[in-house]
């Protein structure tokens, strides 16, 4: 009995550590906070009315008056948001838990200013469960910029996940099972066989494994993450849910955030891999027709993108950050003419923060869409912002 529970104490510690002793007890928090944020954009041409709040290329028309008229004027609240975080004791150590939200309507909400969830997690020494940024992500290249969806040619999207970051300090590695979210595009399969549209679905049996390993130096930290996924497609409403199929789409990812002289900062990424676009934060699809009538099946899309920015603190309180960003997939011979194949963002702005939790600034950007069969279309807009912040820890 005495072997048996002392081997349980053994098993114990090794599952679950002792977090190091603290100096002083915790102490518990919780924190309300947000901003509420308006921004209004002129944009010289135009893209899907639904995205008109931001600048996605994915959305840009590539046919005169797709969308309508060019030169719209747009108003929105949509960045707006707010959340609470909770720093909570627990037998001397601390217990996190943080849910946030935003009113950018996106899937079947999209175009609406409407709630919606960003992150809902808790964190318990290396343990974390919820939903947050994607492990395959660096949170860290980020880009100082006011437009919602931000360059395209960069890992960004928010998953609901399972994540344990068993090493942590100069050296960071965290490994995570993660929702699979993915996206067919039957091409010209829907041609021969019009009662596959709107049947054939997604068929996710397994989640998506990420993992990353970082290294903090002096300069900054540079980033290495990999992803590996089950894409499959099945029938509905069809005798064994045939035509079916699956295949493994995978991903790998390079980030730096490089600290230079004169307060500025380089930021930078890049990616690619087979099947990756429901982490590429804009373009794309995972899953895509190929091969001929009769005999065509699910390919896994080649994919890949790139980010760079640099940014500019010239005094305390007014920044500038400006750079690039593209994304480009390989299209199979069965998707269509009008299928995405490579998007270009680029941004430059002034942002100002006269006074504490405000921040007011201007944007330029542009962004290009080109399809498969060579037709493309390019957007120019200027986006002014205005923020106003808050945290009910501020009087204190």
């Amino acid at each position: 009995m005495r072997t048996r529970t002392a081997l349980a104490a053994l098993t114990a510690a090794a599952l679950w550590p002792a977090a190091s002793p603290a100096q002083t007890p915790p102490k518990a928090s919780v924190e309300i906070y947000g901003h509420a944020q308006l921004d209004y954009i002129a944009d010289l041409n135009r893209v899907d009315p639904s995205w008109q709040a931001t600048l996605r290329p994915s959305k840009i028309q590539t046919v005169d008056g797709q969308y309508g008229s060019d030169g719209q004027s747009i108003f929105s609240v949509r960045q707006s948001r707010i959340g609470a975080r909770a720093t909570l004791p627990a037998a001397g150590e601390i217990v996190r838990a943080r849910v946030e939200f935003d009113f950018f309507g996106v899937g079947a909400d999209a175009g609406q200013t409407t709630i919606r969830l960003r992150h809902a997690y808790g964190e318990w020494r290396w343990l974390l469960a919820g939903q947050t940024w994607t492990t395959f992500m660096d949170e860290d290249v980020i880009p100082n910029v006011v437009d919602y969806w931000a360059p395209n040619g960069r890992i960004a999207t928010r998953r609901e996940q399972i994540r344990v970051t068993p090493i942590r300090g100069d050296v960071t590695v965290a490994v995570a099972l993660e929702r699979s979210g993915q996206e067919v595009d039957l091409g010209e399969a829907r041609e021969w066989d019009p009662s596959l549209a709107g049947n054939v679905q997604t068929d996710p049996k397994l989640p998506d494994l990420a993992a990353r390993v970082r290294l903090a130096r002096g300069f900054g930290h540079v980033q290495i993450a990999g992803l590996l996924r089950r894409l499959a497609f099945e029938t509905k409403n069809a005798p064994g849910n045939e035509p079916s199929g699956e295949t493994v789409g995978w991903g790998l990812a390079a980030t730096s955030r490089i600290d230079l002289p004169w307060k500025g900062r380089l930021l930078l990424s890049l990616s690619g891999g087979e099947g990756i676009a429901a982490v590429m934060n804009d373009g794309g699809v995972d899953l895509a027709a190929e091969g001929a009538q009769g005999s065509a099946d699910g390919a896994a899309v080649p994919l890949y993108g790139a980010m760079a920015y640099y940014e500019h603190t010239w005094r305390d309180g007014l920044t500038t950050a400006l750079g690039y960003s593209a994304v480009q997939q390989d299209n199979t011979n069965l998707q269509l003419g009008s299928a995405f194949k490579r998007g270009h963002y680029a941004s430059a702005n002034l942002l100002v923060s006269p006074v504490k939790n405000l921040l007011v600034g201007a944007e330029a950007l542009w962004g290009r869409r080109e399809n498969k069969d060579g037709t493309s279309g390019d957007d120019f807009r200027v986006q002014l912002t205005a923020r106003y912040g808050f945290s009910s820890l501020a009087a204190q």
